[in-house]
């Protein structure tokens, strides 16, 4: 009965723990008994040396961000917090206005609290909110989106991904490196945890 209830306990730890790879924007974990909300990730492979994520994480107590460097399969906490689909409404100030499209609820984030995340939100798009204690904290983003391309120098035919990259600007108001061929009008996908161009969808 004992040995059962140690395998219990090394397998609950196990399913709980995740790696810093696992980390994404709107991602929640614990550390040295605080609870974090990712806010931004970068998978830096430098010229010599380890890999490893920097991830600037906000603490949801204090309210404070800080940034921190961990290797790739360092482990970590999961922490599982409740997640509803809501609907961005609009920006009024510096609140951010989301609302349960079945209770037609309306809850307020502060930009302090998504300021990275915000750059990926669309008008009346749907996106999970995370909730801890019944309080909304953040926004889940999944690990990819797709965006419009609104503003662009134009493309020059025969132009291939290798061929370079330039400044675009998306329809929610982020500017990212592309290739030279994406056009405005363009829709492609971003990586979320880097902010970097994956690849066009459609023209």
């Amino acid at each position: 009965m004992k040995y059962n209830s140690v395998l219990n306990k090394k397998i609950a730890e196990v399913y709980y723990m995740i790696t810093a790879n696992d980390l994404r924007p709107g991602k929640a974990f614990e550390l040295d008994g605080e609870l974090y909300i990712v806010t931004s990730f970068q998978h830096i492979k430098p010229g010599k040396g380890s890999p490893f994520v920097r991830v600037k994480m906000r603490g949801i107590k204090s309210n404070v961000t800080t940034e921190r460097t961990f290797r790739p399969d360092e482990k970590l906490q999961d922490a599982f917090l409740e997640h509803k689909r809501m609907q961005y409404l609009y920006k009024s100030d510096d609140d951010y206005i989301f609302m349960d499209a079945e209770t037609f609820e309306q809850i307020i984030l502060k930009e302090e609290e998504i300021e990275d995340e915000a750059k990926y939100l669309i008008e009346n798009g749907m996106v999970d909110i995370l909730f801890y204690n019944n309080q909304p904290i953040g926004i889940e983003l999944p690990t990819s989106i797709e965006l419009k391309v609104i503003k662009s120098e134009p493309g020059v035919k025969g132009d291939t991904a290798q061929g370079g990259s330039k400044s675009a600007t998306l329809e929610t108001g982020l500017t990212i490196q592309v290739p030279l061929f994406v056009s405005e009008g363009d829709i492609i996908k971003i990586d979320t945890r880097t902010g970097e161009y994956i690849e066009r969808v459609s023209r």
